[in-house]
């Protein structure tokens, strides 16, 4: 077997095992994102400034992991086109 050939079978687990598991917490941070919603509507002992400020910690929070994600691809990307092309 070809060691090309190879190193795109690891990249491609690796591609999807990562895929897999950001997906499995993206989906734990939506159900603890509604979770926390719901309280913060029914704290009504916190201000008005307190809730704008959780929110805008969940919408830095979802920011980040769109960019770390971004930023895993492109690198996935890069390595399977260096592969691609020592192959040839």
């Amino acid at each position: 077997m070809d060691q090309s050939h190879i190193f795109k079978q690891m990249i491609d687990f690796n591609k999807s095992t990562f895929d897999n598991s950001f997906n499995a917490m993206g989906m734990l941070q939506e159900q603890t994102e509604k979770m926390a919603n719901t309280i913060l509507e029914q704290a009504t002992w916190l201000p008005e400034e307190g809730k704008k400020v959780i929110n805008e910690w969940v919408s830095s929070y979802k920011k980040g992991c769109e960019d770390f994600k971004k930023a895993v691809d492109e690198n996935f990307k890069k390595v399977e086109d260096f592969f691609a092309s020592s192959g040839k």
